[in-house]
């Protein structure tokens, strides 16, 4: 039984140490057959998910689901002490039994306590270990106490970091492509300026932001389940605006160059693929289709109003579906996981500008979901 016992303790130890050394301190995306995190922060968004669904109000919702990440974070800290606390729980009345000390004949539940009063390092003295080995022991799980706590505070600021990066690209595009954001209103927005290549910079930023995006996101998954600032934006509608715009632009826009709608367009759609596939989702192409074709006459009669000409030769629909198809497939099912909904080609009906409201001048706000 004693042995038993050290070996139960030490397997959980590993397994707990192991997986919070993949998500905290490994730079990569981390993934295996035991994974104590994929666990707790995917059965959390199951309830946690299935709970907001039926909230109707988009603000409500919004604010709901915005309280699942760090919550689930704070549980899956718990859970990760917790079982360290059990591991040298059971390793400590196992030795104890073994060795036939006095710490021995003291419960299971005895034990576990003298675990957690060393792993928080409060040092009480009620509780002490006997013998050399539990002695050892003792001073190792104080020592990884202290720096497992460390290391877990130091996490979550390097998490709002990635956000706060995330979360200014996000709204800066608000001025360019409305709230929420839509390519039709991007580009209209570019015409207003005296040069249509001015959308070129703006493209040239979000290829970067969409590797800042992949990276971070793929390092620190829950990162995906964050919700933005304001309930109409999200970074699934604004990457997914990113790729409709190099789509269109790559298809052919009258006086804007393709080459960086290019560029931008291959960063972004790697890290769609990449998202989805570490969060474990088969790509299925939306439905119903985001741009059927009297839409796409829509948007190009709106467009032409603001003096953008969109390619219209024989093969310009058939060439705008295949880039279509290379990315619509994974930002539909990471917007289905993530209740972020996709934005529009054409402009919303109630499309606005976050920074042209207050809470004193809503425009329909409410009611839009």
């Amino acid at each position: 039984m004693s042995a038993l016992a050290i070996a139960a303790g030490v397997a959980l130890a590993l397994v707990v140490l192991w997986d919070s050394f993949e998500t905290i301190l490994l730079p990569r995306r981390a993934s295996g057959p035991v994974r104590i995190t994929r666990f707790v922060l995917e059965g959390v968004w199951r309830v946690w998910g299935a709970a907001a669904r039926p909230i109707q109000r988009r603000v409500a919702r919004e604010n709901f689901l915005s309280f699942y990440a760090i919550l689930a974070l704070l549980l899956l800290f718990v859970v990760w002490a917790a079982a360290l606390i059990v591991a040298f729980g059971l390793i400590h009345w196992g030795i104890g039994r073994r060795a036939g000390l006095e710490a021995g004949h003291a419960s299971f539940w005895t034990m576990v306590y003298l675990s957690g009063s060393t792993f928080f390092t409060l040092g009480l003295g009620d509780v002490v270990p006997l013998g050399r080995l539990a002695r050892a022991l003792t001073v190792l799980e104080a020592g990884m106490g202290f720096g497992f706590l460390a290391i877990v505070l130091a996490y979550l600021p390097v998490l709002y970091q990635a956000f706060s990066r995330r979360e200014s690209r996000i709204t800066l595009l608000d001025e360019w492509a409305g709230s929420p954001p839509s390519v039709a209103v991007l580009l209209r927005r570019n015409a207003e300026g005296d040069d249509p290549r001015g959308i070129v910079a703006l493209l040239r930023d979000w290829e970067v932001t969409a590797a800042d995006l992949l990276e971070s996101h793929l390092s620190y998954p829950i990162l995906a389940f964050f919700r933005s600032q304001h309930d109409n934006q999200s970074w699934i509608a604004s990457l997914t605006t990113m790729l409709d715009a190099c789509a269109l632009i790559a298809v052919g826009v009258d006086g804007v160059p393709a080459f960086q709608a290019r560029l931008t367009f291959a960063i972004a759609r790697h890290a769609a693929v990449d998202l989805s596939q570490a969060l474990g989702l088969r790509p299925e192409p939306p439905a119903p289709d985001r741009l059927p074709g009297e839409d796409l006459a829509k948007l190009r009669v709106w467009l032409a109003e603001a003096g953008v000409k969109l390619a219209d030769d024989a093969g310009a629909e058939h060439r705008l579906a295949e880039l279509r198809a290379m990315y619509e497939p994974y930002v539909n099912v990471l917007a289905r996981r993530l209740l972020m909904p996709l934005p529009s080609w054409l402009p919303p009906e109630r499309a606005r500008f976050n920074w042209q409201t207050t809470a004193w001048a809503r425009t329909a706000r409410h009611d839009a979901h």
